[in-house]
């Protein structure tokens, strides 16, 4: 972990230099316990950790009894971590100390905080809450809530218009092990990763989102199934081939993946979910890392 731990991240002058003079400031827990809870910045010092005495405690085994401390100088705010095991990652860079900027993301253990500054605290807190209702916080996609309402909006324009759509549902294979052999924060870091490879390889008019866990699934609007499936093996053949890394270990991903397409004489979402799921249960079955449907 030392090797890891030695790589002080170094800040861009230019981005420091746009921050405001300010000390109202607030973190917002954007995935973990205690979704949406706004805690205040407005004291000098703020530390971070499992213990009780801590002013925000994050009771997880890879949170430190002390992990990092936030300091609020009124012209700047700065993290630094206080010598952690598992480390303290501002926008996924691992830092010691660093400057903080509205927006940024601060991920301790399996928590992730957003930065909130300026000088309207309750507007950008109130914005932030509305986003979680959309976006899973752990991969930055949509989540399972954004999904079904946005299924629903896609099956009826595609009634509407007698057009094509198709549904990929698709989870990761012994995601179970990856957990147990490297620990939760590397599955994290595998879901992001996986996120992030799959969402710069969609259509804009595509919809992809967390559906739960491992569980993810995307909508193609206008698309048959032939090309679905097509685009299916693409994403699968990608993900294989994609190097996963956790603290400087390789982790082999694969992932199953089930293809339905609308019935238009039976346009309804629940219908659509459970034949791309049992597709999906098709491809486990079949030895997983392959695409049925």
């Amino acid at each position: 972990m030392d090797h890891v731990r030695s790589k002080t991240v170094v800040t861009s002058i230019n981005r420091i230099a746009g921050q405001q003079p300010t000390k109202e400031a607030c973190l917002v827990v954007i995935y973990g316990n205690e979704l949406g809870r706004k805690y205040s910045l407005e004291s000098p010092s703020v530390t971070l950790g499992r213990s009780n005495k801590c002013d925000i405690q994050i009771d997880q085994e890879s949170v430190s009894r002390a992990h990092s401390k936030i300091t609020n100088a009124g012209r700047s705010v700065k993290i630094r971590d206080l010598g952690s095991t598992n480390g303290t990652y501002v926008n996924d860079e691992l830092v010691e100390e660093r400057p903080l900027v509205d927006g940024d993301f601060i991920k301790i253990g399996r928590t992730i905080f957003k930065f909130l500054s300026g000088g309207n605290i309750e507007r950008a807190y109130h914005e932030e809450i509305y986003r979680l209702t959309t976006v899973d916080g752990l991969t930055q996609i949509f989540n399972k809530r954004y999904f079904a309402e946005a299924l629903d909006r896609e099956i009826a324009r595609a009634s509407r218009y007698r057009r094509e759509l198709s549904l990929v549902m698709f989870d990761l294979d012994h995601f179970k092990e990856v957990n147990d052999s490297h620990g939760h924060l590397a599955g994290d870091a595998v879901l992001k990763t996986l996120a992030h490879t799959i969402k710069t390889r969609i259509r804009t008019e595509d919809i992809f989102a967390r559906y739960g866990g491992e569980e993810f699934a995307i909508i193609l609007p206008e698309i048959d199934g032939h090309n679905a499936h097509q685009f299916a093996e693409k994403i699968r053949r990608i993900v294989e081939t994609t190097d996963f890394i956790f603290e400087a270990t390789k982790i082999p991903v694969t992932i199953s993946m089930g293809v339905a397409t609308l019935d238009l004489e039976e346009p309804a979402a629940a219908a659509l979910i459970k034949r791309s799921d049992e597709r999906l249960y098709e491809a486990k079955a079949a030895g997983r890392n392959c695409v049925k449907g």
